[in-house]
């Protein structure tokens, strides 16, 4: 019997998974790990039959048990954002735990052009794909588009005000709903490929920010003009408006990547990996209204 285990399966992104090897892709609860630092959080995965271990990632003998009598591993990358490479860190320790296991195939979420993204977090990505190739493990890389859900960090609040700032430009992101990635990585982790394989994971189509401005306008009867501004504007800006400083070049770096094409690929990946096309942007912003404001 294959076991599969997720890591992170406490999270947004594992549980959706989860529910789609389920219901998707046919896959028996008794075949499932799902892993968290906090495996009291999975009560309720546990209840419908599948086991739960604890991995935290900044425990290498917790990752040693984890991915004990594993077959594939889907490890869904960390949110830790405190300090430049943590991420990197963590990765590695369980690329390191998986390959002392004896675990047949990994599979990691990392994120579009990782090697040239000027994501500020990107390097942790490409560092992992080279930690994955460097292993010698079989392993399946989903590079996970920019989530539809991330346009609720700005949206609502854009709608509210009549105003988009944004260092963007013409650049254009391919969104992609987080259900539509979920589903795309089940199929990957149900039938994997013989060999090693990277998949990018995007939305039907690249959008400019005037496009979504648009869709949001529309769908919701509110005025949204889009005001261009310098990287260095709107840095100032989200400081004036109490953004932590922390947090500041991190935003500003997804500006510039959409600006520079870093989210402009639009692929089949999702459709051929799942069996079913991503949805588009217009059907998310209808279907999720109310949480524009």
């Amino acid at each position: 019997m294959t076991k599969t285990l997720i890591t992170g399966a406490s999270g947004q992104l594992g549980r959706l998974v989860i529910e789609a090897l389920l219901t998707e892709q046919g896959i028996s609860p008794a075949t499932l790990i799902a892993a968290s630092r906090d495996p009291a959080r999975l009560a309720d995965l546990a209840a419908r039959g599948i086991e739960t271990r604890q991995a935290d990632f900044d425990d290498a003998a917790s990752l040693a048990t984890a991915f004990s009598g594993v077959d594939r591993l889907l490890i869904i990358s960390t949110d830790a954002l405190d300090r430049p490479g943590r991420r990197l860190e963590q990765h590695s320790a369980a690329i390191a735990a998986a390959k002392a296991a004896g675990v047949g195939r990994i599979f990691y979420t990392s994120m579009p052009k990782a090697e040239s993204s000027l994501v500020s977090f990107a390097p942790d990505h490409a560092g992992t794909e080279a930690a994955l190739r460097d292993s010698g493990l079989p392993h399946t890389i989903f590079r996970n588009g920019w989530y539809m859900e991330n346009l609720f960090m700005a949206l609502p609040q854009a709608l509210a005000s009549g105003q988009w700032f944004t260092s963007a430009g013409a650049g254009r992101n391919a969104y992609v709903a987080r259900a539509d990635i979920a589903a795309a990585i089940a199929g990957g982790l149900a039938q994997p490929v013989a060999g090693n394989a990277t998949y990018t994971l995007t939305g039907p189509q690249a959008h400019s920010t005037e496009e979504i401005a648009a869709l949001a306008s529309e769908i919701t009867g509110k005025p949204l003009s889009v005001v261009h501004l310098t990287d260095d504007q709107l840095a100032a800006g989200m400081a004036a408006a109490g953004v932590p400083d922390f947090l500041v070049p991190m935003l500003i770096s997804f500006d510039a990547n959409t600006r520079e094409g870093g989210f402009d690929l639009v692929t089949g990946d999702v459709a051929a990996l799942s069996g079913k096309a991503p949805g588009g942007l217009q059907a998310f912003l209808a279907a999720n209204r109310a949480a524009l404001g």
